[in-house]
């Protein structure tokens, strides 16, 4: 685990199962349809159960760059903020993963959420470079903070596979 403070966020950087931490939302890489296919989307599906998955579409069609927020199901948190990274077409670039970000950022904000956790956005079936990636996320984190006050006391990036982890974790110790 490596960790950096964005006073007043600490934003913690763990390889991991998304599905079982100990946060208040998780968020999942969607698409704008809210449809759940495969990767953090299917893995949130399978343990927190498909009514995630209705909850999200009844919201949907939503802009690429916005999110919706969804009940967690059986999952051990408060909800799932599904963020459209990307449309159908499953593609995504630097410029929709920010806005992702930042939209499900300001979903915590709206529901006094202290704790987040988030995938590598876009970088599974969509595509995107692991380094980029956490070069735009962890800078939409420094916006956020910089933008106003918040209520999010932790920020999490639950990463799949050493590569991945160790890519979030050299962007931190480069001063990201």
């Amino acid at each position: 685990m490596t960790s950096l403070s964005i006073s007043p966020i600490t934003v913690t950087i763990v390889e991991g199962d998304i599905t079982v931490q100990d946060v208040e939302a998780i968020v999942n890489a969607a698409n704008n349809m809210l449809w759940m296919g495969s990767g953090v989307a299917g893995a949130i599906r399978k343990r927190g159960g498909s009514a995630i998955e209705r909850e999200a579409m009844a919201q949907g069609p939503i802009a690429k760059g916005e999110s919706v927020v969804t009940s967690a199901g059986t999952l051990p948190m408060r909800c799932v903020i599904h963020a459209a990274v990307m449309g159908v077409t499953l593609r995504t670039n630097a410029d929709l993963i920010g806005r992702a970000t930042r939209s499900a950022l300001e979903r915590a904000r709206e529901r006094h959420l202290s704790s987040i956790a988030f995938p590598a956005l876009g970088t599974g079936v969509g595509g995107f470079p692991i380094g980029e990636c956490a070069n735009v996320m962890l800078q939409a984190v420094r916006d956020h903070v910089a933008s106003g006050e918040t209520p999010l006391r932790e920020v999490r990036f639950v990463l799949f596979g050493r590569e991945a982890y160790e890519t979030f974790a050299a962007a931190i110790a480069n001063g990201l």
